[in-house]
């Protein structure tokens, strides 16, 4: 009774959502307060009911109902609690509603916080977020629906993918979702603006705080995605350009540049155009990320396996929102002329090139992810894009990104002061001196590295970035500023931990039998034993290691290798110790007998600091949110 009641919820959320899309904007037409006033109550329904049908499946998990068919390919009796509950969103229908869930949290938010503020354009807002509701609430009852029963029920469950039974299923589809959709709101903001002859300039300072909130959703997924790649699929690396990756960052760079132009908008309104189709762009490329998700046009770790049927729906949602948006944006954009010039030696002309590298790189991540489908529907064959190209394109735009990051940093608003510039370029010589000494001390310990003149180009970029975000006056500092330069140090951080561990990091392949060692680097790997050990669903295979530095004791490591039993699939747990300076990584492979196994032993010099960068950028655009909160409140 209870899915069916989920079921229920949730064609009550589409209604709900349909009026929200129709009775605003009647209002609106007829200048009734009563219909416009109706876009709030109408969001908050369609927030409770949503939430009421994702609870009733996140329970229908936690207690085992395989009467259900989507509880059945993806649960398993003896899968502990926590996945259960977060196997909810670990397939494609389940994933769909909490997508459409994220989507309500974001509207019954600006709902609640525009409760006061311009009615009309609000409700606008309100009623256009109610069309891409109810658009996906559609397309999960009609091709989606994870309320299905299946008769008679099955005794035990698929059991969920094993690659998904990590702590990481738990937080990073959730942020994922909740920094894709937020973008919606500035979407709708920006064809309110158009529909009501708003200049970016008057709504600037309303968009800046829900994009900032997309922005660090956004990215804690990201670098939270990327540590579970790290750690769980045992390759020792952190970013593969797989399409579903590619699919998170072309909304993550649009993001970065709609922040960056909105801040000019408001400061000098210059840039409209830049302004509004960053915004429409931004959820535009995260409803093309849903689709890639789901199509089956592209193999990936990520992707679920679902039919084309569901696919070419998505596929028609995306093309609806754009077309109508830019379609809009076309007819209205006369409106959006500013006649504010603006030096090109400023921080406004450092900005300007920074977004158009932003807007390279998103172009650029489009056609390597795209391009293979493209080549393989006209039957020219199949292709691969992979790592030599994304590289070969955004090693040298990160290269020029850092040096105008640094260049911005350097510049007034409006004039140029000669002696403030030349300051913070000296910053270069103590930056490549340490970097050079990064670099020399990682070399004296592994033998078997060799320089990378471009390794250290980079790395002194970051390091001068880090000195030039530093370099403030730090008695006149506000949120804002704070805001800002954590940002940027999260940027060089990142750098740094992305350069030193993909340059000078060292691994290893070999066979060891118990009491066997192997040196890397400066550590000696000794492994110590071998045991057999029970899980909750899998049986493992667990090695011991005893690892020294310089004879004196490091650390233990314990990787794994398990075998569950409903999935049949073998997965390996990587072993890791890490500290600030780097980690060690051992993954566990094929059994040889007797205890013996092949290892593949890592070091990865600052690795961490990737993860330290990416939360920093999240920590910045939490204080430039709240520090625009306070601004919006006087």
């Amino acid at each position: 009774m209870l899915p069916e009641l989920g079921f229920l919820s949730l064609l009550i959320a589409t209604i709900s959502a349909l009026f929200l899309a129709l009775f605003p904007q009647v209002g609106l037409f007829k200048k009734n307060p009563t219909l416009i006033n109706s876009a709030w109550w109408l969001s908050y329904i369609f927030t409770i009911t949503t939430t009421f049908s994702l609870g009733i499946l996140a329970y229908s998990f936690a207690i085992d109902d395989f009467t259900l068919e989507y509880v059945a390919a993806h649960s398993n009796s003896q899968l502990p609690t926590f996945f259960k509950v977060a196997a909810t969103w670990g397939g494609h229908e389940g994933s769909m509603l909490f997508w459409l869930f994220s989507l309500s949290l974001w509207l019954t938010a600006f709902a609640f916080f525009n409760r006061k503020n311009d009615r009309t354009f609000s409700s606008q807002s309100l009623s256009l977020l109610g069309v891409i509701c109810f658009g996906f609430a559609v397309f999960i009852l009609f091709y989606s629906n994870p309320f299905g029963r299946i008769f008679p029920a099955t005794i035990e469950g698929r059991d969920l993918n094993p690659m998904l039974q990590d702590i990481g299923l738990i937080f990073h589809p959730p942020l994922l979702y909740v920094g894709y959709v937020g973008f919606a709101v500035n979407f709708a903001i920006s064809l309110s603006a158009l529909i009501h002859h708003r200049s970016v300039q008057q709504i600037a300072d309303k968009m800046r705080s829900w994009v900032l909130f997309s922005w660090l959703f956004l990215t804690l997924g990201i670098v939270l995605g990327a540590w579970w790649a790290y750690y769980e699929l045992g390759w020792g690396g952190w970013w593969f350009w797989d399409p579903v990756e590619n699919a998170s960052l072309m909304p993550w760079l649009l993001g970065l540049a709609l922040l960056h132009s909105l801040v000019i908008a408001e400061k000098q309104g210059v840039f409209p155009y830049w302004t509004t189709l960053f915004s429409l762009l931004t959820f535009a490329f995260s409803v093309l990320g849903t689709f890639i998700v789901r199509s089956g046009a592209l193999t990936s770790v990520h992707a679920f396996a679902v039919d084309n049927t569901r696919g070419y729906a998505l596929l028609l949602i995306f093309f609806l929102l754009t077309l109508f948006a830019f379609g809009l944006f076309a007819l209205r954009s006369n409106t959006q002329q500013s006649a504010v010039k603006f030096q090109l030696i400023s921080k406004a002309g450092g900005i300007l090139l920074l977004n158009i590298l932003l807007t390279i790189a998103t172009v650029s991540t489009f056609l390597g992810t795209f391009y293979p489908m493209l080549f393989q529907a006209m039957d020219w064959g199949s292709i691969s894009v992979g790592s030599p190209y994304f590289n070969s394109i955004f090693l040298p735009i990160l290269t020029v990104m850092l040096m105008a990051m640094v260049v911005s940093l350097s510049l007034r608003w409006v004039r140029f002061e000669q002696s403030f510039f030349i300051r913070r370029l000296l910053l270069i010589i103590p930056a490549g001196g340490i970097a050079l000494l990064m670099i020399w001390q990682q070399i004296h310990h592994n033998e078997s590295l060799r320089f990378h003149g471009f390794a250290f180009l980079l790395l002194t970029l970051a390091i001068w970035l880090f000195f030039a975000t530093l370099w403030q006056n730090w008695r006149k500092i506000r949120l804002a500023q704070l805001g800002m330069i954590l940002a940027h140090c999260g940027v060089a951080m990142a750098t740094m931990g992305a350069v030193m561990s993909s340059y000078f990091g060292s691994e290893i392949g070999v066979r060891l039998a118990p009491q066997q060692s192997q040196k890397l680097g400066k550590y000696e790997f000794h492994y110590r034993q071998f045991s057999n050990e029970i899980g909750p669903n899998f049986t493992a295979e667990v090695a011991f290691f005893d690892v020294t530095e310089k004879g004196e004791p490091y650390a233990n490591i314990i990787p794994e290798c398990r075998y569950y039993d409903v999935r049949t699939m073998t997965m390996s747990e990587v072993g890791l110790s890490g500290g600030f300076w780097g980690d060690l990584y051992i993954v566990m492979g094929d059994s040889l007998g007797k205890g013996e196994f092949t290892f593949r032993l890592h070091y990865k010099p600052l690795i961490r600091w990737l993860w330290a960068g990416g939360i920093l950028m999240a920590l910045g655009a939490l204080c430039s949110t709240f520090a625009l909160r306070r601004k919006q409140e006087k």
